[in-house]
């Protein structure tokens, strides 16, 4: 929401003086945007949420009170009627400052998902001492003090040679790209014969280029999804995105420009080994897909990548 209200048009003289709070929540929000919120919008005292359905659904949320950099870099901690923990892909917990997946545990847990028990075993696990724990399939790090960090989908993580690569610090990293053109980045895995995985990256050319970048995506900080993927096939993009599309064609920054960019800051594994642009004839779409909820469906980029890769040999 407030990614597409920072996106519109504003008349002569527009202010937003009176707006002063907000929660922000959904999926992991770039620092770039947090602070147009603040700067743009007035949002000063915003604090920012995790929840999903599966929990009822707030579980992690800020204080107003909090400094504006815990705002900008977690959801706050973890709600008294429940409890949180973070695990490894063995389900063992991992030292404060580490990443692992979230779980969570409380009297506010779904009983199960509806006709689906083996979903509903695979996310609801108990421990050793009886404990029901929800596996959210979300990536989170605790700090000292119990702040949460939501860093993206446990499953969406890129595994390159034994290294893991989180999608969400190269999108940040390449929507801030000083060209101004790269409206917003989704960073997938793709298939790759010695490395397993590498980085492909996924970018919408902005409309007009701007000293301020406006969003990157990620994975949702949300459930498990129930639906089983299916293929889809992208439909074409429309006119008006092929036509700015090959506007942008003879301004966008290059492949090469692209992947300094990343690894002067990331190094050179997390740099994308393809970059595809959306309103391209390749990518088959104009816009990033999403969930009715706005979460980008990385499966379908994973896909499509996939496809280009291996038609372009």
């Amino acid at each position: 929401m407030f990614e597409e209200l920072l996106s519109l048009p504003r008349p002569v003289g527009w202010a937003c003086p009176n707006l002063r709070t907000g929660i922000v929540a959904g999926a992991p929000v770039p620092v770039e945007l947090m602070e147009r919120m603040v700067g743009e919008l007035n949002m000063s005292e915003f604090t920012s949420s995790y929840g999903l359905t599966e929990a009822s659904p707030t579980c992690f949320n800020a204080h107003s009170t909090d400094t504006i950099h815990r705002k900008l870099t977690t959801v706050g901690q973890v709600l008294p009627h429940l409890s949180s923990k973070i695990v490894d892909r063995d389900g063992k917990i991992v030292p404060v400052g580490e990443r692992g997946e979230l779980c969570m545990a409380g009297y506010s847990l779904q009983k199960g998902y509806w006709n689906n028990p083996d979903k509903t075993a695979e996310v609801m696990i108990r421990d050793e001492s009886g404990t029901l724990w929800l596996h959210t399939g979300d990536e989170a790090v605790f700090d000292a003090e119990g702040y949460c960090t939501i860093t993206g989908r446990f499953k969406d993580i890129i595994i390159r040679g034994g290294e893991n690569i989180y999608p969400l610090e190269v999108e940040s990293r390449l929507v801030s790209h000083p060209s101004g053109l790269i409206a917003r980045a989704a960073v997938v895995g793709i298939a790759h014969p010695k490395y397993g995985e590498v980085v492909g990256a996924f970018l919408l050319p902005s409309s007009s280029p701007s000293t301020t970048s406006t969003s990157a995506s990620s994975s949702a900080a949300s459930s498990a999804s129930t639906t089983t993927a299916s293929a889809i096939t992208p439909s074409p993009p429309s006119s008006e995105a092929a036509a700015a599309a090959a506007a942008a064609a003879t301004t966008r920054p290059s492949d090469d420009d692209l992947r300094t960019w990343v690894r002067a800051v990331l190094g050179r594994h997390k740099a994308p080994a393809h970059i595809f642009w959306f309103g391209d004839a390749e990518v088959g779409m104009g816009e990033v897909p999403q969930t009715g909820s706005g979460k980008v469906k990385k499966h379908v980029l994973r896909e499509v990548g996939g496809r280009i890769v291996a038609g372009r040999g």
